[in-house]
């Protein structure tokens, strides 16, 4: 349908229909601010879908019918998206508050209305008044092109042009320059040395006097990691006796290449006696440099302190944008530190060297994934891994997910039985192997309303196999899939939605609790011990 408007009808019908399905739930609930932006995202997908539709209706010169019959249909298609839009925004409230129900959260006021309309309106426009550009960018630089080559090898032409200006603006420009002032901003905050972290005094310890690596190169997160953990003191007052943990961690600053960084840690694991311990745990940090509390200090109570770990620093910027621009170079210090203490390790003798496992959250997990190829250790594997909040990315993940067992839900796998891999999360999971677990075993920690975890770019075109029946308890019943719209909503609850511990992408410590027990079978344990440990965890602060 030809308009005579500034806006396309067609583009302003799809793009209310767009806006409205955006107020269904999705994974995380949302608040004002953040419906309001994904609601104009959704409004400028829908609008720039239906501008194409409409000139590939004229393009295909297929007939638009008379202009009585054109006004009766827009009017109609217009009623139905106000009413839809009426409907959906009436409805809001509910969706979101079901969600919030299901992770244990208090109802919130009613969706503000002109918060997310001003908000929408402001994204929208952002993106109309862009693609304005870009058109009249395309017909200027065409039409120049037009004097000295045929017509339609000038549109070509042009488009290419254009489309290169407007990315190296967005990227070279727009982008870099974000991304100089988030790097400003996150070095600053990795090399801030808290007061009550004072450097370690005994010469055992990691950043002490008498430490390869110094206190000022461990970066923020390590000297955190480091400084925070539970002693044997704490650890003996729910197991009865205890040793004091081994923590090891490398930050960027403290040698100028990842192999050289991880043969220092290495050494230094070397030095404070890591590799007499009975167990070993190799971590990957999230692209800050974060470990997590809960996670470390779970097995570490588990296992009464007779155990070390060991980390590298690959970047201090949040995973999203590490991911975006630093993705090689964590893979690459992942590597170089698997091989490194894996290397050393693997000469051991096997009867007196610690059993070896490899932990990772988030980019952690994708990273301590890709840090290792299995048919480097299959004559000598190490014992396992936890992988927790795996990215959709993960290759491995990918693969045992797409190759589950039949009947098995896409949010909680079982694949080959549970021999060597299996799934958990706070409703369990780990113990439902058809057959035996292996002595070389992988866990999988994933809520079922992760999006971390779930979601997928080809969402925008099909329904993601996490969303049939039977769903994961924390995912909304409420939640549905619409072409595009689902997509942009859990990109959405990716980047800017938090979901309270224990849901979505973060994970309490009952959380690692119960898949550390499963994976590693520490023995003196029973049920009203592991209850009082979970208690006992909750007074380290998560961050």
């Amino acid at each position: 349908m030809k308009s005579r408007f500034f806006f396309s009808t067609a583009g302003l019908l799809l793009g209310t229909l767009f806006f409205a399905l955006s107020l269904t739930p999705s994974l995380i609930p949302r608040e004002g601010v953040t419906q309001g932006v994904i609601s104009g995202i959704a409004l400028a997908a829908g609008y720039g879908v239906g501008v194409f539709l409409e000139w590939l209706w004229g393009f295909l010169e297929l007939p638009f019918g008379s202009p009585r019959l054109q006004r009766l249909l827009r009017w109609i298609a217009g009623g139905i998206c106000g009413l839809l839009v009426i409907g959906f925004l009436w409805r809001a409230s509910h969706w979101q508050n079901a969600v919030r129900a299901l992770m244990g959260l208090e109802p919130a006021p009613g969706v503000r209305v002109i918060t997310v309309a001003a908000v929408a309106a402001a994204v929208f426009l952002v993106f109309l008044l862009l693609a304005k550009l870009f058109r009249h960018l395309f017909y200027f630089v065409s039409g120049r092109l037009e004097r000295r080559a045929p017509r339609r090898i000038s549109a070509i032409l042009g488009l290419l042009v254009v489309a290169g200006l407007f990315w190296a603006a967005i990227n070279d420009v727009l982008l870099t320059a974000a991304l100089k002032r988030v790097d400003r901003i996150y070095q600053q905050l990795d090399a801030n040395v808290v007061p009550d972290m004072a450097t370690p005094t005994d010469p055992m310890k990691a950043g002490s006097a008498e430490s390869l690596v110094r206190w000022q190169d461990m970066g923020h997160q390590g000297r955190r990691y480091l400084a925070l953990g539970p002693t044997a003191k704490d650890i003996a007052e729910v197991t009865g006796i205890a040793d004091d943990p081994i923590r090891v961690y490398v930050g960027l600053n403290a040698a100028e290449t990842p192999a050289q960084r991880a043969q220092l840690a290495l050494e230094e694991l070397k030095r404070v006696g890591g590799f007499e311990r009975s167990y070993l745990i190799l971590i990957t940090p999230t692209g800050t440099g974060w470990v997590d509390p809960g996670a470390i200090n779970a097995i570490e109570y588990l296992l009464r302190g007779d155990v070390a770990s060991v980390a590298g620093q690959y970047s201090y910027l949040p995973s999203p944008i590490s991911l975006m621009t630093e993705d090689a170079y964590g893979r690459e210090t992942a590597e170089a530190l698997f091989h490194s203490i894996y290397g050393y390790w693997h000469r051991l003798p096997r009867q007196t060297r610690p059993k070896l496992y490899l932990f990772g959250l988030s980019l952690g997990a994708l990273n301590s994934d890709r840090s290792f190829d299995f048919y480097d250790i299959v004559d000598d594997p190490f014992h396992g891994a936890l992988w927790t909040g795996p990215p959709f990315r993960s290759d491995t993940w990918r693969e045992v997910t797409a190759k589950r067992d039949p009947g098995s839900p896409a949010w909680l796998p079982q694949f080959r039985g549970g021999a060597m891999v299996r799934f958990g999360n706070h409703f369990g999971g780990y113990d439902k192997g058809s057959v035996p677990w292996g002595h070389f075993r992988i866990a999988y920690l994933q809520h079922g309303s992760d999006p971390i975890v779930f979601f997928d770019p080809a969402a925008a075109y099909r329904r993601p196999a996490w969303m049939r029946a039977p769903r994961a308890r924390d995912v909304s019943s409420d939640l549905q899939w619409y072409p595009i719209v689902t997509m942009l909503q859990l990109a959405m609850d990716m980047h800017a939605g938090v979901a309270p511990m224990g849901f979505g992408h973060s994970y309490a410590p009952a959380d690692y609790v119960d898949a550390w027990y499963h994976l590693v079978e520490p023995g003196g344990w029973d049920d009203a011990k592991l209850k009082l440990l979970e208690k006992n965890l909750l007074k380290w602060n998560p961050r």
